[in-house]
Order: structure tokens, then C-alpha cells, then sequence
């Protein structure tokens, strides 16, 4: 039995949650929030909450141990991007991309 659990339109932009995405693929659930809790980037708060939700969604089931659930897939899409501008000096202006990501997390029983 599969567990999933998706969060989209997050304001982060995907390769920087891709870094940390991308350390706990293939790991048990329990081990995945310990080092998600230890990484200091903003995109280990945002898997961890997700890696939460997905454990929960597991639980409600009733048919999956949640004890022998680990980390099947992990990706990150990339979301629509924020077009916003910054004026430059005589009077150009440069585009500033706002990007966003849709994640999503795939738990497994062992």
C-alpha cells in the first residue's frame, strides 16, 4: 500500500527543495524526519511538514504499518513563476522571477 501527501504553490524555487529532497529518498520514515529536522534550509521545514502529512494520511487508512512505512518517491515540480520587475538605472528595468514548486512525497511499506 502506497501513502501520498502534495503541497503546491509553495514560494520556494524547485532546485533549492530538489537539494533537499534529493537526501532522503530511500529512507525510512522515521530516519527521514531526523534529518530533516537537523538540515538547516528553509526547504527541510516544508518536506518535513509534508513527510508528517504523509504519515498521517498512512495512519488513516488502518491497513498500513506506519512503523515500516519509508520513502519511495520524493519530486518537486516546478509551480507557475511571479513576474515582477526592478528598475535599473536610466530608466531600464529587470525582470525578477518569483518561481514556485508543487512537491510531492510517495510512502511505501517495507
Amino acid at each position: 500500500m502506497e501513502a501520498r501527501a502534495v503541497v503546491k504553490y509553495v514560494r520556494i524555487a524547485p532546485r533549492k527543495i530538489r537539494i533537499v529532497a534529493d537526501n532522503i529518498k530511500g529512507l525510512s520514515a522515521e530516519k527521514a524526519q531526523a534529518q530533516l529536522r537537523f538540515t538547516p534550509r528553509k526547504g527541510a521545514e516544508i518536506l518535513l511538514k509534508l513527510l508528517n502529512s504523509a504519515v498521517a494520511n498512512a495512519e488513516q487508512t488502518g491497513s498500513i504499518d506506519v512503523d515500516n512505512l519509508y520513502v519511495k518517491r520524493v519530486f518537486v515540480d516546478q509551480g507557475p513563476t511571479l513576474k515582477r520587475w526592478r528598475p535599473r538605472a536610466m530608466g531600464r528595468a529587470t525582470p525578477i522571477l518569483k518561481r514556485t514548486s508543487h512537491v510531492t512525497i510517495v510512502l511505501e511499506e517495507v
